[in-house]
């Protein structure tokens, strides 16, 4: 057993941490007193404070690469063998089974095929939309499953699904992460920094003000230019766009169910979706309109009870996570996304997919979720959901007549 000797702390992020910053912190509250009689020695302090943050927050993010390298022995040995990772290949047997899209090992035989489809998946996920090899890859990846459902085998339909399924689930958690950060969202001006700030220090020539608007670009920029490094799978509106390809996908191999379950529990997602641009909005309103008529086409007679409660509960967290953004969300005007007997299919899809839940209180959550947003939205008219209100009425009241 090679033993190795014990690795070097880094230099610089020790003495940041431990000496820089708390001499900093003692300082400025041992100035605390002369700061408050002298609105100068404030601003000096205010200024440098703010200053040594901001550097510190751009500094940390090429410190990592520092900490890494060369910080184990595992790393040690793998600076001995650049030829093999140079060849390293994702996805291949015996090179680690760290994907992200889909569980590899559930596959029977972890066969090559459906590593193939994994790695395809992945490519496409991570690669921009507007590189070149993008429509190579998508074109490769439904040859690949065209193929896998001309056989008629089943294994083959499995692998399908289950790589679908990992593709789809990963998509999502991104498309996630990006709206929650705000990707697609608007950049307030320099104007409305300074106005939000406040009036503190604008005696002296609004100082304080800029230094606290000089910080706030200086945390945006970083936010969109070092974090944007690590983020995979590219804008929000390319992952809404991939979510909907991955779900016709998933419905063509007999899988479409999955994708309705797990945009039924999206629920965050489509809260957070309500404060994206409208174009965005658009994107999901499309997706969702889609995953709802699947959502109808759930369940069946021949199911057995666990099944069909299963299916209901399902279809009782889709309309309870995403009836607030249909009511609330933008659908287009001057190019709508949805056209008029599109608009009224989703309608009676909805309806139909209300009736089939078998308890009365369960209707009543959903349509009183649904008159609340309705109401309380005046920009849009949509979906119009009055007659199966009027309908639910009728049969609650007619239940309460035979109770009697």
């Amino acid at each position: 057993m090679t033993v190795y000797p014990p690795t070097p702390t880094p230099l610089a992020p020790f003495i940041i941490h431990n000496l820089i910053i708390p001499l900093l912190i003692y300082t400025n509250k041992s100035l605390k007193h002369i700061t408050h009689k002298f609105k100068l020695f404030e601003i000096i302090s205010y200024t440098i404070v703010t200053s040594f943050l901001f550097f510190l927050k751009i500094i940390r993010s090429f410190i990592p690469s520092v900490l890494n390298y060369n910080s184990s022995p595992e790393s040690a040995s793998e600076s001995d063998s650049d030829y093999d990772s140079y060849h390293w290949i994702p996805f291949l047997k015996g090179y680690g089974q760290s994907t992200d899209v889909g569980d590899i090992g559930s596959f029977e035989g972890d066969t090559c095929i459906a590593r193939a489809l994994c790695q395809l998946l992945a490519i496409h996920n991570e690669i921009p939309a507007s590189s070149r090899k993008y429509e190579v890859v998508r074109s490769y990846a439904e040859k690949l499953m065209d193929e896998n459902l001309g056989v008629s085998c089943e294994p083959l339909r499995q692998v399908n699904a289950t790589a679908l399924s990992g593709a789809f689930a990963r998509a999502l958690r991104q498309l996630e992460v990006a709206v929650a950060e705000g990707d697609c969202g608007e950049v307030d001006s320099g104007l409305d920094v300074v106005e939000k700030t406040g009036g503190g220090g604008g005696g002296c020539f609004g100082l304080s003000r800029v230094v606290r608007t000089a910080g706030y670009f200086g945390g945006a920029a970083w936010t969109r230019f070092v974090k944007r490094k690590t983020r995979l799978g590219g804008s929000a509106e390319k992952l809404a766009a991939e979510l909907l390809w991955l779900a016709q996908k998933l419905s063509a191999c007999g899988s479409g169910d999955e994708a309705v379950r797990q945009w039924a529990s999206a629920s965050n997602l489509a809260s957070v979706s309500l404060n994206t641009q409208l174009r965005l909005q658009g994107s999901l309103v499309k997706l969702s309109v889609y995953l709802f008529k699947q959502a109808a086409s759930m369940g069946g007679k021949d199911d057995d009870e666990g099944t069909m409660e299963e299916v209901r509960k399902i279809k009782m967290k889709m309309l309870m996570s995403w009836i607030p953004f249909l009511c609330r969300s933008s659908i287009g005007t001057d190019a709508p996304v949805l056209s008029f007997n599109e608009k009224a299919e989703l309608e009676n899809v909805l309806g139909e997919l209300i009736g089939s839940l078998k308890h009365e209180d369960e209707q009543e959550k959903v349509l009183s979720l649904w008159l609340h947003h309705f109401t309380h939205c005046p920009s849009s008219d949509w979906p119009n959901l009055h007659l199966y209100y009027d309908h639910w009425c009728i049969i609650s009241r007619k239940l309460l007549i035979l109770r009697r």
